[in-house]
């Protein structure tokens, strides 16, 4: 018989929360979401709240988390103004850059030029799919669910899937996985690795 642990989360701090979260449901897909502001500026950032929705129509679902003082990323605003973004799937090769665009910048420089990845030009869309992604899905948005005001509160993005870019290159698709913390798990092999935050 199992014995519990319970926990009162209206006791917890959001960050409490967050911490608990993210290291009970893993492991977790990562969508690295490409967007562009309304005046051309580009952003590249990564998600691990993130699912599938449904088939018909085809979507997705991300969930940025609202930071300090209720600011939100500059991926939600750029969605937000232009309605547009790709999410580029992450395997293990493209880790490390991936990890790159997790750092804080001004909202006027893109993380493009730190992340050492080379863009391709969407079919569909404004916002460029990164070249190194094995796998990148086009998607315009459908609704943005928003789940509380202030830090830790929840933004759902809802995207609809308008073109589905898969390498032909060859090669397994073998997606990395975030799980609780710096950890990371490659699904190929099940090993684990981890990634520390760049310094902001």
């Amino acid at each position: 018989m199992n014995e519990f642990l319970s926990i009162d989360t209206s006791t917890l701090s959001s960050k409490d929360c967050y911490n608990l979260l993210s290291n009970l449901i893993i492991p977790r897909p990562i969508a690295l979401v490409s967007s562009i502001s309304r005046s051309g500026v580009e952003n590249l950032a990564p998600f691990s709240f993130f699912m599938a929705g449904g088939a018909n129509p085809p979507s997705v679902v991300f969930s940025p988390v609202v930071g300090l003082n209720g600011s939100e990323k500059d991926t939600l605003v750029n969605i937000r103004e232009t309605g547009e973004y790709v999410i580029n799937l992450v395997h293990k090769t493209i880790a490390d850059g991936m990890n790159l665009t997790s750092k804080s910048i001004p909202a006027d420089e893109s993380e493009w030029d730190i992340s050492g990845f080379s863009s391709l030009d969407s079919l569909t869309i404004r916002p460029k799919r990164v070249a190194e992604s094995m796998v990148q899905m086009e998607c315009k948005l459908f609704s943005i669910v928003e789940h509380g005001a202030v830090e830790g509160s929840a933004r759902y993005v809802i995207g609809e899937v308008m073109m589905i870019h898969q390498s032909t290159n060859g090669g397994l698709f073998a997606p990395i996985a975030r799980l609780g913390g710096g950890n990371y798990l490659n699904v190929q092999n099940g090993e684990t690795f981890e990634l520390s935050r760049p310094e902001k």
